[in-house]
């Protein structure tokens, strides 16, 4: 049995995780009645939604009440706690690996995903013949996510881009890089330097040459991190109805990464 009562489940947050965790999740407002529920248990909830990929309402019984944890990833996703989680944890990471804590470079890309029969944004990528959603990842050149947008499938990587710099560009004041693929090609180009001054987007395109699957210049950082989300059943399909829940989702993933790293330092 843990510290909590009940049998610990690998989804958990260790003690040493949970101390780079602690001042970030909001403590409980002072006044009125104490909290029932420790917050490391909603974060353990949360977190075995994300690598379970079950339902709010399938949690575990020994978990505080489903009600009760989705009520705070509710709260707590309109308040930016995860997306601060996210940008708090990618600063200690960088910092451990002798980097720089803000980024100079980043690499852009997108993933279409089904979504479920759930009303909800949606769309269809004619070139992957996918029916759902896209999410537009923008990572570091560690593969850490420096933010992320979730539009309908049909959604072109040129607005996608433009809209993740409209909203977030001013978090990364050294950045001066990014890197991309053909799809973000043409006026795009033109469209980020002149918006942004200092920014610029290169585009690495693969050789006309090349035949079968090699892997591209700067670009396989960002198809890792995919592949880092993939284990995160959750993240199978879009199982969100808002999209405002699908990037917590993501950002709530790649924390998790993150708290991994840092615990095992």
């Amino acid at each position: 049995m843990g510290e909590m009562g009940r049998t610990a489940y690998t989804t958990d947050v260790s003690d040493k995780e949970w101390a780079q965790l602690e001042n970030i999740v909001p403590k409980a407002k002072p006044g009125g009645r104490p909290a029932t529920y420790m917050r490391r248990e909603i974060i353990n909830a949360i977190f075995y939604v994300l690598q379970s990929g079950c339902a709010w309402r399938l949690l575990p019984h020994d978990f505080p009440p489903y009600g009760i944890v989705f009520h705070y990833f509710s709260v707590w996703r309109k308040q930016e706690v995860f997306e601060t989680m996210n940008a708090v944890l990618r600063s200690r990471v960088r910092a451990k690996a002798g980097r720089n804590r803000q980024p100079s470079a980043a690499i852009v890309d997108s993933q279409s995903v089904k979504t479920t029969e759930r009303r909800g944004v949606k769309g269809f990528d004619r070139g992957k013949l996918v029916k759902g959603r896209k999410r537009h990842l923008l990572v570091d050149t560690l593969g850490l996510l420096l933010a992320v947008i979730v539009l309908p499938a049909n959604s072109s990587d040129r607005v996608g881009l433009q809209q993740l710099l409209l909203t977030h560009r001013w978090y990364w004041p050294r950045l001066s890089t990014i890197w991309a693929d053909g799809g973000y090609a043409g006026p795009l180009v033109w469209w980020v330097v002149s918006r942004f001054l200092l920014l610029h987007l290169v585009i690495v395109k693969r050789s006309d040459n090349t035949k079968g699957f090699v892997v591209q210049p700067k670009r396989w950082v960002v198809e890792r991190t995919f592949a880092w989300l993939g284990r995160f059943r959750r993240l199978s399909k879009d199982y969100e109805f808002q999209t405002d829940s699908s990037q917590a989702m993501i950002y709530l993933a790649m924390s998790r990464i993150m708290l991994r790293r840092l615990a095992n330092c």
